[in-house]
């Protein structure tokens, strides 16, 4: 609440003793000598507190933030930008969010371009791992399309057609438990639902009873070694880009919630953490010396600490060279006339480092992963 102490009538120059301070009108006009009072935001006093990744909470980054951004740039081309997105930082700003991906990059990341570069997917602000940004308007728009038909490739370039059905995400994650069958194909449609208070919407898995437009929503899994300590790694692929799909789906079509994930998997975490753990060393017969990457506490976020962090991050994307084929798409020229580039192969395929606090927890099982 904005409020105001406005100066006692008789005093020398319009000034005097001021009044108590009371909420100031929105069509109010100020005195002179007037003293206005602005709270400090409850709400920036917890983003700046937030994102311990971005040095500043600016609009405009600074200098460092530049460097930091441009630290996350794993590939560069005309046509594309491939960062790897720290957890806890948002993708897409929305107030009183400032501190987003979108923003940043676009004051940060343009390079020697006159725009910075435009979202074409999202990430959860929690998750990590490959993030792609378009560079130019032709990119965006294919990037935009090639994710939500992804499956449905056709056009009149057989070379891009089979470029983009050869596209594909990755993902790694922790969940607690570990699926019944050791691979699959979850097909459950997605739908959103609007909670009790009227306002919040909720993602949730699509009844066939329900009144409620549903979306397609298929993932590939495979779980990559045995349960420790009541925990599982598995590899995640999703064949629709849905909102919480991944989350959604290990938590209520495996019963095997990411760990970290207290929006779909509140009560299995409270479960879990009362559970005995097993020690590691014991299982292998030979000491396990926890490595302490980056000079970080260990026990942050990672499955040692009381309160984990979301244990989900895109590891891997194969994806068409769009700078190649916006020659042949848009520009109407034929593959061999494409100049030599960075890279003038149809695929490219990038992979990306895991966050300090999943590296902690894969360390504790790496020897039992296949």
């Amino acid at each position: 609440m904005i409020q105001v102490e406005c100066p006692q009538s008789g005093g020398s120059n319009g000034k005097g003793n001021l009044k108590p301070m009371r909420k100031i009108k929105s069509n109010e006009i100020m005195e002179t000598g007037a003293r206005v009072h602005i709270p400090v935001s409850v709400a920036e006093m917890k983003i700046s507190r937030r994102f311990d990744t971005i040095p500043s909470g600016t609009l405009y980054p600074n200098a460092d933030e530049i460097k930091y951004l441009q630290r996350l740039v794993k590939y560069k081309d005309s046509a594309i930008i491939v960062l790897n997105k720290p957890p806890k930082l948002p993708v897409k700003g929305n107030l009183p969010v400032h501190n987003s991906m979108d923003a940043l990059a676009a004051a940060a990341l343009s390079y020697d371009y006159d725009e910075g570069p435009k979202l074409v997917h999202r990430l959860d602000r929690e998750s990590s791992g490959i993030l792609l940004m378009g560079r130019t308007k032709e990119s965006v728009a294919h990037l935009q399309w090639l994710f939500s038909n992804i499956r449905n490739a056709k056009s009149s370039c057989k070379a891009w057609d089979e470029a983009c059905n050869a596209t594909y995400q990755k993902y790694w994650a922790l969940v607690i438990g570990c699926p019944r069958e050791r691979e699959g194909l979850i097909s459950a449609p997605l739908s959103k639902v609007l909670l009790d208070d009227g306002k919040t919407e909720r993602v949730v898995l699509a009844s066939k009873t329900s009144l409620e437009a549903s979306q397609e929503a298929i993932t590939e899994y495979r779980v990559l070694g045995p349960t420790i300590n009541g925990c599982s790694w598995i590899e995640l692929c999703p064949r629709t880009s849905r909102k919480h799909q991944l989350r959604i789906h290990c938590a209520e079509a495996l019963g095997t919630p990411i760990v970290g994930d207290y929006k779909y998997g509140w009560f299995v975490h409270r479960t879990w953490k009362q559970m005995p753990r097993v020690d590691v060393e014991q299982i292998s017969g030979k000491p396990y010396k926890l490595r302490r990457p980056e000079g970080l506490d260990v026990q942050k976020g990672s499955v040692l600490s009381k309160v984990p962090l979301l244990h989900l991050h895109c590891r891997e994307l194969v994806l068409p060279n769009i700078a190649k084929f916006i020659d042949v798409l848009v520009n109407k020229r034929s593959i061999s006339q494409h100049p030599v580039s960075s890279s003038n192969s149809d695929l490219l395929r990038f992979v990306a480092r895991m966050p300090s606090h999943m590296r902690i927890s894969w360390n504790l099982m790496s020897s039992y992963l296949v």
